[in-house]
């Protein structure tokens, strides 16, 4: 097993993700070929979701248009639903090739699943940066972590970072599927490893296998995520933005090709591989939202939704109320870090099944 300290040493190359998520649709067989293929084309590193549908969103969350076309989300994800022993086989199966197992929890209880299977190094998605009861569950493991930070301010990256004081790496992620190459700004990578002290890289949601990837690795990435899929084709979630093994080889050529070039002369490089593009993708250096991605702050991030229809004077309690993703339809709620301030109150008024949980839902609390 690869250590986090020798991984992100200064002797340490580029560290490459190859994310699988739930492109092997279930299927064993898809597993071992995907792992196969991240192993071929020099990946270091293959991640997997695991998938637990009331950990992410709640059933009424309708139609989302994803890469393959509109769905209803929450069946969707009850079909990706597996068992603790399909994500145990696919831990065997990435270790066996020595490649490093990771994989996204999306609540506390895919977590605890993951800590079961020996699962060593844990995955926050960026949808989960502001899931503060999964981010204690998982400080209190003391393993490393990698944390995506798309769609978040930095306010947003410091409070999850404040739970975690372990060992720690950041995706500089835009969430926008698929993303444009000239949203992501990679001048912040430095910026944003001085600030938080870690490791620092790109998880990149664009279509093109060389240009985010190669820039991001000129100026100074130290991991790198990008999807994984057999074909382009195929059903998975994500495969429409997904590189083939083809193309991920190619993606990983260029990465590697970047660190052989002295550092001093990597823009040069990245300058008269990419030309005019390459100034884009740099960007302005400030973390901000993306065009692409503000409108899904606040939705795809995580807040407080009640789990059922409630009448005005109900007193909430945990069965109540959950940490959910609000996606399109529903109103999104209070921020996660309030759960505990809302449990025990009163409704002033009537909530629907779903909805996010605001102050104004609740009786001022009493002051003694």
């Amino acid at each position: 097993m690869k250590d986090f300290q020798d991984v992100f040493s200064s002797s340490g190359g580029v560290f490459v993700i190859a994310e699988v998520g739930t492109s092997h649709q279930g299927d064993k067989g898809l597993v071992r070929k995907l792992i196969a293929a991240a192993a071929d084309a020099g990946a270091d590193c293959v991640k997997f979701q695991v998938v637990f549908a009331d950990e992410i969103i709640h059933p009424l969350t309708g139609d989302v248009p994803l890469p393959g076309g509109k769905v209803r989300l929450y069946d969707r994800f009850k079909e990706l639903e597996r068992d603790e022993a399909f994500y145990a086989f696919c831990r065997e199966e990435t270790e066996k090739v020595g490649l490093v197992f990771l994989a996204s929890p999306f609540g506390v209880k895919s977590a605890q699943l993951l800590r079961r299977i020996g699962a060593a190094w844990f995955k926050v998605a960026s949808p989960e940066l502001n899931h503060f009861p999964l981010l204690l569950e998982l400080a209190s493991y003391q393993r490393p972590l990698v944390l995506s930070s798309g769609v978040s301010h930095l306010a947003d990256i410091e409070a999850a970072l404040a739970i975690l004081p372990g060992q720690n790496a950041l995706l500089h992620c835009v969430t926008a599927y698929p993303a444009p190459p000239e949203d992501y700004n990679l001048k912040v990578l430095q910026p944003l490893s001085v600030l938080f002290g870690c490791p620092v890289g790109v998880s990149d949601h664009s279509m093109d296998p060389e240009l985010v990837p190669g820039v991001a690795a000129a100026v100074g990435a130290r991991l790198i995520e990008k999807h994984l899929c057999l074909d382009r084709s195929d059903p998975g979630l994500d495969d429409p933005i997904a590189l083939d093994p083809v193309l991920f080889r190619k993606m990983i050529k260029t990465v590697r090709e970047v660190q052989q070039v002295p550092v001093s002369e990597r823009l040069t490089w990245a300058g008269e591989r990419f030309g005019e593009r390459t100034q884009a993708v740099l960007g302005s250096g400030k973390k901000l939202l993306a065009d692409s991605e503000k409108a899904n702050y606040e939705r795809t991030n995580r807040s407080l939704h009640v789990l059922r229809a409630l009448n005005a004077g109900h007193v909430l309690t945990a069965e109540d109320v959950a940490v959910l993703r609000t996606e399109k339809i529903l109103r999104p709620g209070l921020p996660p870090q309030f759960l505990n301030l809302v449990l025990g109150r009163t409704l002033q008024r009537a909530v629907a099944d779903g909805e996010g949980l605001v102050w104004d839902d609740l009786l001022p609390a009493v002051k003694l």
